[in-house]
């Protein structure tokens, strides 16, 4: 099934991310401004070394195309590692906030 290896876990990481943080973490980390320009800095520099290491004409990581959408944007990036992107960046960043709010409440 196409797709399955890499979309679907990409894609499933989005949500449970979110679900973490409104359910349980509750830090309130995405009402904070900074946290919405730290995901713009990694963005703009993930958009040139991600798009420079998975170019189609020269690509320096090759994914198995079986296990990917398709779905290329921009430069040749697959959307799935924008979507791993955003889960790997928030949960860090929830894990770094968490003890601060637990300290703050103690």
């Amino acid at each position: 099934m196409t797709g399955v290896g890499y979309t679907l876990p990409a894609l499933l990481s989005v949500p449970a991310v979110v679900v973490a943080e409104l359910a349980w973490l509750r830090t309130g980390l995405f009402r904070r401004p900074a946290y919405w320009v730290t995901l713009a800095i990694v963005f703009a520099f993930q958009v040139p070394v991600d798009g420079w290491l998975t170019k189609l004409s020269a690509p320096i990581v090759v994914y198995n195309p079986a296990h990917l959408s398709g779905v290329r944007f921009p430069f040749d990036i697959p959307v799935e590692d924008f979507l791993f992107g955003f889960g790997l960046v928030t949960l860090t960043l929830l894990c770094w906030v968490r003890p601060e709010r637990e300290r703050s409440r103690a």
